[in-house]
């Protein structure tokens, strides 16, 4: 059990299927959604019109036309490009739809304001109350905008859980408060009025989690939020605590690293008390800057004792982890945009089976797609790339002191 004190709901007796990649997410969210008779709740950062966006929005139309109630939220910078016309789609359909802080127009786009990062990143998905999915896949296809080598494109690689039991009723509260935030235009009173929400719906949630009889054979959950209201660190939190207890194995595969002191220091510690420390990292850059930060702190890594693996076959997208028989799956990075700024959801599993599958996966890839980094590597690198390294750090570095969270990082 870990044992540091969190904020967490555990939920007993939950039944939580791994979904590896679109080829397997967007299948199953669909199935889902075809097979909705009350509600479908979806939340995206990425919302494309690709082959694979226009199956999503198909499957959508058809529950609302049938009846069900369909609501989606868009995140304003990441649906930027295309929210114009996702939206013009639901709206012709009779969905519901949100957007999450909609990016600026004119003049007002060359103004910097913090509020513009604080962006809706989650990848969530309700169905009548009872299914759930939570990830790191977008409403994007697997095969859009990825790097070819010559062998013929490979998908993003991503995961998401589909989900039944009670924690499923802790997203649809996440994903109703969300709501309601959002829709609230009032002056002044917005705050108590939410508030004033939150605790009616804590009572309607204890409510419904009573009638909940858990088999014997469900697993052990807990949905993992991030806003900048009540969660602010849980999930830099939940990292920690499984990272602290850990006794045989870390591995954690995240598309854009970058982690502040306290989560340093604790793999670290891991490292040095024999704990095998894994890296799986993006080997092939979606966004240069990132990358190069994330590569800057390299020599350091191996030299608390980590091993670093890079993922060559195609862009790595996961927000994933395993420690000990415990796994992370979500939307959450392990850098500063995700850990202090963005609203996040990941699903800590506390299971060894579960954790053994997470596991499984994840060294198939790195056996068959990754290639291992070194000192003597690192020392392969010419001046031009460390230069570019060392800028790209220093840049995201000062980007953290915007925030006012310099001494975090």
């Amino acid at each position: 059990m870990v044992q540091r004190s969190l904020k967490l709901r555990w939920r007993e007796g939950n039944d939580i299927r791994l979904l590896q990649n679109g080829g397997e997410y967007f299948p199953a969210l669909i199935k889902a959604i075809d097979g909705a008779r009350r509600s479908v709740h979806l939340e995206t950062y990425i919302f494309n019109l690709d082959a694979t966006g226009r199956r999503v929005v198909d499957a959508l139309c058809r529950a609302q036309a049938r009846g069900v109630k369909v609501r989606v939220v868009l995140d304003g910078f990441g649906c930027n490009e295309t929210a114009y016309d996702v939206c013009d789609l639901f709206s012709q359909s009779g969905i519901r739809h949100r957007v999450y802080r909609p990016e600026p127009t004119g003049l007002r786009q060359a103004v910097f304001n913090l509020r513009r990062l604080r962006r809706m990143h989650r990848k969530t998905c309700v169905v009548d109350g009872t299914i759930g999915f939570v990830g790191g896949i977008n409403v994007l296809d697997d095969f859009e905008d990825v790097p070819n080598d010559g062998k013929g494109p490979r998908p993003r690689f991503d995961f998401a859980v589909e989900m039944r039991g009670p924690i499923v009723d802790d997203l649809v509260h996440a994903q109703r408060a969300l709501w309601l935030r959002m829709s609230w235009r009032g002056p002044g009173g917005a705050t108590g009025f939410y508030r004033r929400f939150q605790q009616l719906g804590e009572r309607l949630l204890k409510r419904r989690q009573s009638r909940h009889t858990p088999p014997a054979n469900g697993m052990r959950a807990a949905l993992v939020l991030r806003d900048n209201l009540r969660y602010r660190q849980l999930i830099e939190d939940a990292y920690l605590a499984a990272i602290d207890q850990a006794r045989h194995d870390v591995l954690i595969a995240n598309a854009y690293f970058f982690p502040g002191r306290r989560l340093r220091k604790a793999l670290r510690k891991a490292a040095k008390r024999g704990v095998k420390v894994r890296l799986l990292l993006q080997g092939r850059a979606e966004y240069a800057m990132q990358y190069r930060a994330c590569r800057y702190m390299y020599n350091d890594l191996l030299a608390d004792g980590m091993e670093i693996h890079e993922y060559m076959a195609s862009y790595l997208h996961a927000k994933v982890a395993v420690m000990d028989d415990y796994a992370m799956v979500g939307s959450s990075n392990l850098d500063p945009f995700s850990l202090l700024l963005a609203r996040e959801a990941n699903v800590f599993i506390d299971n060894a089976e579960f954790a053994a599958d997470m596991k499984q996966a994840l060294e198939s890839e790195m056996s068959a797609d990754a290639s291992v980094v070194t000192v003597e590597h690192l020392k392969k690198r010419n001046w031009l790339e460390r230069l570019l390294d060392a800028v790209s750090y220093g840049m995201l570095r000062f980007g953290v002191a915007l925030t006012g969270k310099s001494s975090q990082y």
